[in-house]
This record gives C-alpha cells, structure tokens and sequence, in this order.
C-alpha cells in the first residue's frame, strides 16, 4: 500500500505513511483480518462508520487508505465526499418550498448552476410570504403576481428576503446590480417554465413574457470585459516566466505540489486563456508539435522542429465540445517537462463527460482543484512581481487572465479578427467574445486615423494670393486677387469653394489658362503669397475623387447645365470641361 501511494507522489516520509500505517492497522483491528483482500468495499464501510476510527485527520487519511486499497484490486473506489450540503429552506411557505425541492432534484441543470437558482426561488418564496401571504404555492402565480416580483426585484437590495447573511456587513442594503436583476428573472423564469413543461402546475401565464428582463434592466447590462491593465500583466508575466519554488505556499514536507507542476499550471494560467476549469481537466497528450500539417516530436532536433506549431487540445467545455487551439511553445515545452516528471497517476472521473481519463495536472491520486490558480497561483505571482492582489475592477483572478489575452490579441499589431477570437476562446458565438475582446483607446484612435475622415470630406487647393493687388486697392475694386491653382490652369471666382464645377472646370471668364501670356506672367511676379484652402466636397465630388473615371465622367454630364460663375452654362460655352482632382495635402491641425 505504501508503494502505491508513493507512486501517486505522497512524499515518503515515515511521518506522513506513519499516520497510513496507523489507520491501516485500525481498519485491521475493527475488520478483525491482517490481510488486505478481506478489506472489502463494504468492510471498509464498516470502519467509516464504527466509532472506533478517530475523526479528523485519520479520518481524512481513510480516503487515501482506500484508493490505494481500491488501486490494488480489493476493493471499490471510494464514496465521493460531501463539501456542501444545502442548508433546508427557512421562512418559506411549505408547498412553494416542497415544490422547489422536487424541482431540484428533477431538473438536469449543473449542480452549481441549480443550487443557485434553488437559493434564488426560495427567496422568491419569502417575498411572498412577507408580501402576499395568500400565495403559498407556484399553482397560484398569476400574470399579475409576476408583475409584482419584476417591480420587487427592481427596487430590492441586497440582504433582502436572504437566508445566510453572513459576509453581508459591507454590501447589505445596496441596490442589486442591473445583472444580478436579470439573473433572478432568468432563475424564476427557468423554474416556472419547468414547472409548467412537466406539468406539474396549470398553464396560466407565459413565463418567458411575463418573467422578462425589462428593457430598462436590460439596457444597463453589456460586454464589459474586465481585463488587467497592461503593466500590471507585463509584470505578473516576467513572474511567472521565473517562478522558484520559494515562492509557493510549503507544507511539512515542502512544496504541495512539484516545481515542474507549478510552473506548467502557472504558464497554462497566463498564455492559453483558459478557464480554470479547463485547465485542471486537461489530459495527457493534450500538447501536439506540427509543421505545415504534419505531426513533429516536441524534442526533435530536426529543422522543421524550430518552424513547429504548438497546438493544445481543449476538453468538452462550458459552451461547447473539445477543440484545439495553437499557442506559445513555451507553454508547450513547460507542460512537457511536467509530462516526463509526473508520477502515474490512476484514471478519474471527468463529471462533465462521464468519462475515465488520465487528468494531466493529477497529484496523488488526485485532480488538481479549480481554485489553486486563485488560492495559491495568483497570490505568489502577485507577491513576487511586486503587485496588488486586486485593481479598480476587484481582485484578480484566473478567468481575469482570459479577457485580458483575449482583448491583446484583438488589439495587437495585426489583431485576429472577431471571428478567429471566437474559435481560439472555443465560443459558439461572436456575441460571447465580445464580452471578452475589449478595443482600447490607442487602437479605436488608430483606427479612427485611417479611416481618414477629416480627409475623406474635405480636400485643400494652393491659392496664390496677389499681396499688390491688396494693398493697392485694386482688389477692392473688382480686379482678380486670388488665383486657385487648377493645375491647367487658375481660377479667380472668390466663391470658388461654392462653385459646382470646381472639380469639372467650364472655363468660364474667372479661367486663366497657364499657358496663356496673363497666366506665364502671373506665375512670374514675385509678390504673391502661397496659401492652402480647404474645400469640402459633395457626394458626387468624394466619389469621382474615391472611384476613379467612371464617376468622374457621371459628375461632367451631370454639371453640363448647370450656370458657372459667369452665368454661360458648360453647354453654352462650348468649351468641354476638365475634370481637376484637388491634391491632398496633409493637414497638421495640431500647435505649429
């Protein structure tokens, strides 16, 4: 026996088999047999249940005791134990509180998932109590009574109609949260639907109409990933990229658990943004090496082995089935290494699927438990990179880090799309990542920068402004003092950003042809003054600007009738008109 629980990797001391020994030699003494194939499932029942077995810690080491027994083919494995047991409704009517029971132990919901919900009708059932007393079973709800219990529900605070209320001195007497709203309608909208479903209450009402979230409810609730600012993450990176095993919780014996099953726990945490259950349901094998489709040894020494690809396989999940996902082979070499190290372990119980399967982070016989990120990973990252345990958005947990690599992926250089995001996280649907890709601020102004809309809208044109002209007055009199450079040609209409055929040029009487005499000899003078002008464009302008000749020419046919600035229209000119696409130039509209 002691081999056995050696091999799963109880440390060898004769301290901690001292204490198997003493309770093994007890089960002997109750079961009345020194030999290990009469401790049978239901002798080893016996000694559970006879007083002469201690409670505490010997009991505690009855479970090892008999997994080891069970490994060598004596006996059963062990009954599961109980963590938790549900505490029985107080203050609630006895038919609504029988009625949530029975819908408790019928409905297939997660166990989790249907103690809550068990938790949040039985409050529903003290609100009756307390509100409406003639009401003492869900036979009697009404369209009307659910009205009631939405209003209630909207005004209630925390503490409200609660059973336990122990860790309620801080937040007793707030407001519920826009979410927790819609939870406890999801809850009791669930619990009526069964109900009616299964026939065991008469059909008065539509629960999914009468129990729905209202709009004002509904509005406040909306993706808000909560993700750890990035100097924060920078820093818990480099912690764990250089765990030591001074800085994880020790026992008697030293670490809990091995530096290779650390530091693989602790780099699955941070690179394949996993949630915690997840990674403590990974299986062996579950890391894969390819190059171009085909399958490579992690430890090839081979070319293609530096090109490889690490891909890690993902059990069924949350929202969906097993799928595989590329990630950093750094986190590929790391849980590796925890692979050659492991000691073998026995096949457990996967509760989700129902199957026998080699756990990869597995000690002792024993699956690594869902809150070691939280209880023990985050805390030491946090104590060695020098960190809060918790920022502005609450404390810091494990299913924190998916948001966070999610949302930097979505915001890299060149980002994964919404849809690559979504296989990667292993969602059904791009509405559930977007409650975990968040755009920051520098990658929405990045994006806002090249979509140009400033530019998209408005185009600037070189004006030469005549300076003689000013001062001397000619300007005021009439004469031409701004020229619009065309590029063909110069434009004196003062009105020239109204004019309709700045872009298609009539050459009207405010046209001067650069070739001519007065354009060679307005180019010539050297007092003019070099200027930009902005001209915003029309629709049809913008697209023979973004389109190309097509819209161009749509834009000279639509102009032919219309007046130029001297009042000839382009058909009565005679003159074909020229299209002139207006330079973009830069604009800094910062400080100079």
């Amino acid at each position: 026996m002691a081999a056995t629980l050696q091999g799963w990797g109880y440390h060898p001391s004769n301290g901690a088999f001292g204490q198997f020994r003493t309770v093994l030699v007890q089960i002997m003494l109750i079961n009345r047999s020194p030999l290990l194939q009469d401790m049978t499932t239901d002798a080893l029942q016996r000694a559970r249940e006879s007083p002469a077995l201690p409670s505490g810690a010997r009991r505690g080491n009855l479970h090892g005791v008999h997994r080891a027994i069970a490994a060598l083919g004596h006996a059963g494995p062990p009954p599961k134990p109980i963590h938790a047991v549900m505490p029985d409704l107080e203050g609630v009517p006895e038919p609504w509180a029988a009625m949530v029971e029975r819908w408790h132990d019928t409905s297939t919901l997660t166990p989790k998932v249907r103690g809550g919900f068990r938790s949040i009708v039985a409050k529903a059932g003290r609100w009756l109590a307390a509100e409406h007393p003639e009401i003492v079973e869900p036979a009697q709800w009404t369209r009307e009574t659910c009205a009631a219990w939405v209003a209630a529900l909207d005004r209630m605070t925390v503490g409200e109609h609660v059973q336990r209320r122990a860790g309620l001195d801080k937040r007793g007497g707030k407001p519920l949260s826009p979410r927790t709203k819609a939870g406890y309608l999801t809850a009791t909208r669930t619990f009526f639907r069964d109900c009616q479903e299964w026939e065991w209450i008469p059909r008065r009402f539509d629960p999914v109409r009468a129990l729905a979230t209202p709009r004002s409810v509904a509005a406040l609730i909306g993706p808000n990933p909560r993700v750890i600012a990035d100097g924060i993450w920078a820093k818990l990176l480099w912690a764990g990229l250089n765990v030591d095993p001074k800085d994880f919780p020790t026992n008697t014996y030293g670490l809990c658990y091995s530096i290779e099953l650390i530091r693989a726990v602790t780099l699955t945490w941070l690179f394949s943004g996993l949630r915690s259950d997840e990674i403590a349901r990974l299986r062996t094998g579950c890391i894969r090496w390819q190059h171009d489709g085909f399958p490579i040894p992690g430890d090839s020494d081979e070319v293609l082995a530096r090109d490889a690809v690490c891909l890690l396989d993902v059990p069924t999940h949350k929202t969906g089935t097993s799928f595989t996902k590329p990630i950093d082979p750094l986190l590929g070499k790391a849980i590796e290494a925890w692979q050659d190290a492991r000691p073998q372990q026995p096949k457990m119980l996967d509760r989700k699927t129902g199957e026998q399967v080699d756990f990869l982070f597995a000690h002792r016989a024993k699956r690594l438990a869902n809150t070691y990120i939280n209880t023990a990973v985050i805390p030491s990252l946090c104590r060695k990179a020098g960190v809060p345990t918790a920022d502005v958005r609450g404390n810091i947990t494990s299913h924190r880090a998916r948001s966070t690599i999610a949302s930097q992926l979505y915001n890299a250089k060149e980002p994964m799309t919404l849809f690559e995001l979504q296989a990667w996280l292993g969602h059904r649907s791009p509405e559930a990542t977007q409650h975990y890709a968040k755009i920051t601020p520098n990658t929405l102004a990045r994006a806002y920068n090249d979509a140009g809309y400033f530019e998209r809208n408005v185009r600037t044109i070189e004006v030469l402004v005549d300076r003689d002209a000013v001062t001397s007055g000619a300007a005021a009199s009439g004469e031409p003092w701004q020229y619009y450079d065309l590029g063909h040609g110069f434009c004196t209409y003062t009105f020239f950003e109204q004019c309709p055929h700045r872009m298609a040029c009539a050459r009207c009487d405010s046209y001067t042809p650069k070739g001519s005499s007065k354009g060679q000899l307005l180019e010539a003078k050297d007092n003019l003054q070099r200027m930009l002008a902005s001209v915003p464009l029309s629709d049809e302008e913008r697209a023979a600007v973004d389109d190309g000749q097509a819209a161009l020419d749509q834009l000279l046919e639509r102009l032919v009738d219309i007046p130029t600035p001297a009042g000839a229209t382009p058909r009565e000119i005679g003159v074909p008109a020229t299209a002139t696409l207006l330079p973009i130039v830069a604009v800094n509209q910062g400080k100079g």
